[in-house]
């Protein structure tokens, strides 16, 4: 397998080496990712105690970023995926991308043991060990591309220095297999800080781009950071997109916004518990004060985090 543009991973998302005023999707603070742990093993074991192994209805999807040993906050490594991906097996779920859970909705079915899978920007080791653990399972899953990132225009900033990306003679290999790779922009920016020329090419851009590339059409979008409003919602829109994904948590219903989906991210410290509790309804829900510690990370409070 080839890989993109980057080099070996500092073990931390961190934005050591990084401009600050470009680079505004950083990660944050070690502390932070601690704190969230404790808090999520809380609440699964809430779950656990109160509700058991059932969720609200809807249709949930999960996403990841990072499949590695590497030390970073946003790797989980490959013996926990292929513990979760084994216990969904187990347990009878079907996984699919996120273009059939829209397709799901608009069809107004929701179909009880489906889930969602995908994960965000294209990182080399989504294929090394993500990809032979779901074409074992024969699952499916959505790969969302920052389209410079991979051909090596444009920098994962929020990294000191980056990871290995898929390549386009990997991305155009693998897909329509157990990957379908889809739009994540063009740069990977927050789109809520930009003008409205910029985020329509950041958009727009990566769709066409990735159409050239793919040789079909790319119908699914994925909010970089999860941050978005009312104007990005509709540039999504005007693109020609079918669906996009947030970074929301909770369930989807086919009564809900296909260009505004849910999505429950899995973290590299979470325990089988935690994953089950986050595929049964236990994570539905923001973390308390969530909002507060997007408006101070971002500099602003972009509709989506008022969910």
């Amino acid at each position: 397998m080839n890989v993109g543009p980057g080099n070996a991973s500092n073990g931390f998302g961190s934005p050591t080496g990084a401009d600050p005023e470009t680079s505004s999707l950083r990660p944050a603070p070690r502390a932070f990712y601690a704190a969230k742990g404790t808090a999520t093993r809380a609440r699964s074991a809430l779950w656990l105690l109160r509700a058991g192994p059932g969720g609200a209805p809807g249709l949930r999807i999960l996403f990841y970023h990072r499949i590695s040993d590497e030390r970073d906050e946003l790797a989980v490594t490959p013996r926990r995926f292929r513990e979760q991906m084994e216990f969904l097996a187990a347990e009878g779920y079907k996984v699919v991308g996120v273009g059939r859970i829209a397709e799901l909705l608009a069809s107004g079915c929701v179909p009880p043991w489906t889930i969602g899978l995908s994960f965000d920007d294209g990182y080399a080791d989504n294929a090394e060990h993500a990809l032979p653990v779901l074409e074992r399972l024969r699952f499916e899953a959505t790969v969302f591309l920052p389209t410079a990132i991979v051909d090596g225009r444009a920098s994962a900033s929020w990294y000191g220095r980056q990871p290995a990306f898929l390549s386009w003679e990997d991305v155009t290999g693998l897909d329509g297999g157990a990957f379908r790779f889809e739009a994540h922009t063009v740069t990977h920016p927050s789109l809520v800080s930009l003008s409205e020329e910029d985020a329509r090419e950041e958009i727009a851009g990566s769709k066409r781009e990735l159409e050239e590339k793919l040789g079909r059409p790319v119908e699914v979008f994925s909010y970089p950071a999860g941050l978005y409003g009312a104007r990005d919602r509709r540039l999504v829109e005007e693109a020609g997109f079918r669906a996009a994904v947030t970074t929301e948590p909770g369930p989807n219903l086919p009564d809900g916004d296909p260009l505004l989906l849910r999505r429950i991210q899995v973290d590299p410290r979470d325990s089988l518990l935690d994953f089950r509790a986050r595929i049964g309804g236990g994570h539905d829900q923001p973390l308390p004060l969530r909002s507060v510690y997007r408006r101070l990370r971002y500099g602003l409070e972009p509709a989506s985090s008022r969910s």
